[in-house]
């Protein structure tokens, strides 16, 4: 049996991947994960094209990610915390109200139940700095498929 776990945030206003990522350095958080910088954008099929770039490259595709153009297609590019070597791929949804993150990447798993998440770390980590940018919500969730 998998799990599935993920958090959902929803903003007031229009964020961007620059700005999402700014204000998860502030606690420790960074695009570049152990195999450089992993982004995706939205094909003309409505698949996620991820690809994977070096870490000195991050400006130009911070820029791609935000551009004019991608407002209307979701977007995403993984995060890692390196103090806690863990990560996980952060979507950005169609009109960028919407976001979410998904641990996938040395996932922590519970203390009392490991087979679970510690999305209480994860909600730990973000919650602080992505209120400071307009966060409204989040729903946070861990299921067995």
């Amino acid at each position: 049996m998998s799990r599935t776990a993920d958090i959902d945030f929803t903003f007031q206003a229009p964020v961007t991947a620059s700005l999402i990522v700014r204000a998860l350095s502030e606690s420790g958080w960074s695009p570049a994960e152990p195999r450089g910088i992993s982004y995706a954008i939205q094909d003309e099929d409505g698949d996620l094209d991820w690809s994977s770039s070096p870490p000195e490259t991050l400006g130009h595709i911070i820029n791609t990610l935000d551009a004019p153009e991608r407002g209307q297609q979701n977007v995403g590019i993984s995060i890692y915390h390196p103090g806690a070597g863990t990560g996980g791929l952060l979507l950005l949804f169609s009109g960028r109200t919407a976001a979410s993150f998904t641990p996938s990447i040395n996932r922590r798993a519970h203390a009392v139940a490991e087979e679970m998440t510690d999305l209480p770390w994860y909600l730990e980590q973000m919650l602080a700095p992505l209120f400071k940018i307009g966060l409204l919500g989040y729903t946070a969730q861990d299921q067995a498929d």
